[in-house]
């Protein structure tokens, strides 16, 4: 690989196809549609011969069988997962078993923080407890196989066990949920973090990646530019946050309907769990104040 690699710029989800984007890395689709899930999971193929499978996805029927057809008569030695969220791992111990290699994350499944007294983890459902790698990663540390290697990148924010993985001589990150062009990524406490998530992009915009392939959506063309606009669009949140609570607004619900009127149903919880990250944030730096652990239902006040 050099510096004249390429990848395929479209994209078309080609659900239960490989779909080649370059020498050596092709994306499965699975059918997963949805509002969080976009035009389904990308699970990537890394190698020629002996390859790794990053984010095998969901334990779908289909999926499975175009996985195990894209991987026929080639050593699967390894499967990366970028974080434990059931869209993406909960198909690992099966493929695993149906065709070997080792299991690679950052760790199990564990929340950003411990929930306080009466708290629920509004994630519990969608994410994989029971997922366990063979093999454990941190910062830096690499993976290699026959003709390919991919640096961990670790980035906790929308999950405490988020790893990105970049893959050496090529200029491409595989981004998982951390980066995504389709939409602002979810980070909801206390599965997430928006502190830890805020310094994971200050992270990759101090690299040169020159392509992002997320976990959902098409590739990443100018990842910088996309980095650098979204980090100040959260930016921009939080100001409106603070405006909210200077108005007057005391819950999480009343600054939702403040700051996004006309929203479609469906989003209103993704939204709430946004503006709850962002409190959570502001609670701890001290520009705002809460009547007890920030929580969903907590009310807030503007620091004096």
């Amino acid at each position: 690989m050099n510096a004249a690699w390429q990848i395929a710029e479209t994209y078309e989800p080609a659900h239960g196809k490989a779909v080649q984007l370059a020498p050596g890395v092709e994306r499965v689709t699975a059918n997963n549609i949805g509002a969080m899930t976009h035009q389904g999971t990308n699970s990537y193929i890394v190698g020629e011969k002996s390859v790794c499978v990053i984010d095998p996805g969901p334990d779908d029927e289909a999926h499975f069988e175009a996985l195990l057809k894209a991987l026929d008569g080639r050593e699967l030695t390894h499967i990366l997962v970028t974080h434990t969220h059931k869209d993406h791992s909960t198909l690992a111990p099966r493929l695993q078993a149906a065709r070997g290699g080792l299991l690679v994350a950052e760790g199990p499944h564990r929340p950003s923080r411990p929930c306080h007294p009466g708290e629920t983890n509004p994630f519990a459902k969608s994410s994989h407890f029971s997922f366990s790698p063979d093999v454990t990663l941190a910062d830096g540390e690499v993976v290699e196989g026959d003709g390919w290697a991919l640096e961990t990148v670790l980035t906790p924010g929308h999950a405490a066990n988020h790893a990105c993985f970049a893959l050496a001589g090529s200029g491409l990150l595989f981004s998982g949920d951390h980066i995504m062009a389709w939409a602002p990524t979810v980070v909801g406490p206390p599965d997430g973090s928006m502190s830890a998530y805020l310094k994971s992009m200050d992270k990759l915009l101090a690299r040169d990646d020159r392509f992002y392939l997320p976990g959902h959506g098409g590739p990443v063309l100018e990842p910088r530019a996309l980095v650098s606009g979204m980090r100040t669009h959260r930016l921009m949140r939080e100001g409106a946050i603070l405006n909210r609570l200077r108005a007057g607004d005391t819950t999480i619900a009343a600054i939702v309907d403040g700051m996004y009127r006309g929203i479609d149903p469906a989003l209103k919880m993704p939204a709430a769990l946004s503006v709850f990250a962002h409190m959570e944030d502001l609670v701890s730096k001290g520009q705002a104040l809460c009547d007890g652990p920030a929580c969903l239902d907590s009310q807030y006040f503007p620091a004096k």
